[in-house]
């Protein structure tokens, strides 16, 4: 009998083991579909920006229907709710450069994101609301946009060097 209760016991912290290790799992896997979804929303800024930079540099024509789809794109894209995208622990401390690039700081106490992001999503909807216009209101509107995402970029994200 006594070894049945040691052996039972065994099994028991064996599944309780198990089950926690899978939580950590899910919370891990978890974790890292905030990344992949933050860096993909990134990566449709990057998209869309580089249409309406490349007619704002003169390296494509201007099209007016482009730059409007654009334009609106980004504007979408910044006034999405994204907090779920960046749960605390999803740095580059916790999770690697190879992860993420987003610097602790983001998180930290003070941290003025929630400004900068504001900042973004009223550059994009100033730009949404001329793209269309012709050539020199997008290029008058596309100077404000970079500058917000340069303003966080530089201050919660870790440089490529």
């Amino acid at each position: 009998m006594q070894h049945f209760k040691i052996l039972a016991a065994g099994f028991g912290l064996a599944a309780l083991l198990g089950t926690v290790a899978a939580s950590d799992n899910h919370a891990d896997e978890a974790m890292m579909r905030a990344v992949k979804a933050r860096q993909a929303q990134m990566q449709l800024y990057a998209f869309n920006l580089g249409t309406l930079g490349a007619m704002a540099k003169g390296e494509a024509d201007y099209n007016a229907d482009a730059a409007s789809a654009a334009a609106g794109n980004l504007a979408k894209l910044s006034s999405l709710n994204a907090m779920a995208q960046w749960p605390a622990g999803s740095d580059t401390e916790s999770l690697g450069r190879e992860a993420t690039g987003a610097l602790p700081a983001i998180w930290a106490e003070g941290s003025d994101v929630g400004s900068k992001a504001k900042a973004l999503s009223d550059a994009a909807a100033a730009m949404d609301a001329v793209a269309g216009q012709g050539i020199d209101a997008l290029r008058g509107a596309i100077g404000p946009v970079g500058a917000s995402c340069g303003g966080c970029h530089k201050v919660y994200r870790q440089s490529d060097s």
